[in-house]
């Protein structure tokens, strides 16, 4: 393998944690927001009974989490995929891209959370450090 090739692995893992890291600190963020008793007064205005604040507050908060730290990271993007889907569908009503009630920030989210459940967590993840620790610490 040539330098070159070495740098650019080097390069796409760290761009990769970075996508990773700015998506799980977003959900960390929304699912903090979401934990906010004005959250759950506002659920029946968009068909949900104020009792799904929380439930939705943590399907946000633990996935980023794990998204961040790179661990359970499909399963946790798998999730946030259909929180997302829930967003744009359902709360948004994906009624335009742009504009009021726009969702073009959704889909990227959404766009990103797939990358991260076809890829998995790459190789900067604490899934990668697990599996290389010896069979005894397992």
């Amino acid at each position: 393998m040539t330098a070159a090739e070495i740098k650019e692995k080097i390069l796409n893992d760290v761009v990769f944690v970075g996508l990773r890291s700015a998506v799980g600190v977003i959900f960390i963020l929304h699912g903090i927001s979401k934990l906010d008793p004005g959250f759950a007064k506002n659920l029946p205005n968009m068909g949900l009974p104020a009792e799904m604040a929380i439930p939705i507050a943590l399907a946000e908060l633990i996935p980023g989490i794990l998204i961040v730290l790179g661990v359970f990271s499909r399963l946790s993007a798998s999730l946030i995929s259909i929180i997302m889907l829930g967003a744009i569908f359902m709360v948004k009503g994906a009624q335009s891209i742009t504009g009021k009630g726009g969702v073009e920030l959704d889909l990227i989210l959404l766009a990103s959370v797939l990358v991260i459940m076809i890829v998995g967590p790459g190789r900067i993840s604490l899934a990668q450090i697990i599996k290389k620790l010896p069979r005894c610490l397992h």
